[in-house]
């Protein structure tokens, strides 16, 4: 039985926006094959997620690598797609990106219009996270950056000289697979996007 069957939030047809919501606010879950962006999405969306999630075959076989993730099966081929309210008039649209580079030429489309972006990370394979901070930088989309947890890895400060982030820009742990831990880092993000002058490394004007 499929795990959808098991969610007990309602489908997006069945939860309608409050009739006074005015402003959808657009953020954009990027990073490496397999870092946990549709976990993220799943866990921290307050309908049912839509999710574009298909079964690995031998098709991509040399054409994906999952020598970082043993034992996945499915794989994003679109996006993700979760929601949640704010307030009565504001509302958090997420989109999940495929981390495969075959499906890169979608990450721009998907940036279009985006109010930030949260890059999540594997500590264990950090290059696999260049990229999409080369393409937000190149696309001027304001970002933080997360590292979910697979146990033990490199610290902080030694992902953040490995992904040579401005100082300014937060880094901060999390659990892709916690509610809480997925809204705290939400909730970064938009202190960083509303209040940059109070991220790490610089100091209120």
């Amino acid at each position: 039985m499929d795990s959808a069957s098991f969610d007990t939030r309602p489908a997006r047809a069945d939860a309608p926006l409050h009739a006074d919501a005015r402003q959808g606010l657009k953020i954009v879950i990027v990073g490496g094959f397999g870092v946990g962006k549709t976990t993220m999405v799943r866990s921290v969306s307050e309908i049912r997620p839509l999710d574009t999630e298909a079964t690995m075959t031998q098709v991509s076989v040399g054409v994906d690598d999952p020598a970082g993730v043993p034992g996945k099966s499915t794989t994003t081929v679109a996006f993700d797609f979760g929601r949640i309210t704010i307030d009565t008039e504001h509302v958090l649209y997420l989109f999940g990106a495929p981390g495969q580079e075959r499906f890169w030429f979608l990450w721009d489309r998907l940036f279009t219009g985006a109010l930030g972006a949260i890059v999540l990370v594997d500590q264990r394979r950090i290059a696999d996270s260049w990229y999409a901070i080369d393409r937000l930088e190149h696309q001027q989309t304001p970002f933080i950056v997360a590292c979910n947890s697979f146990g033990p890895g490199p610290s902080l400060p030694e992902v953040r000289e490995a992904l040579d982030l401005d100082p300014h820009i937060p880094l901060v742990e999390c659990d892709a697979r916690d509610r809480e831990s997925c809204k705290n880092v939400l909730i970064s993000l938009v202190e960083y996007l509303y209040h940059p002058e109070l991220a790490p490394g610089r100091s209120p004007a």
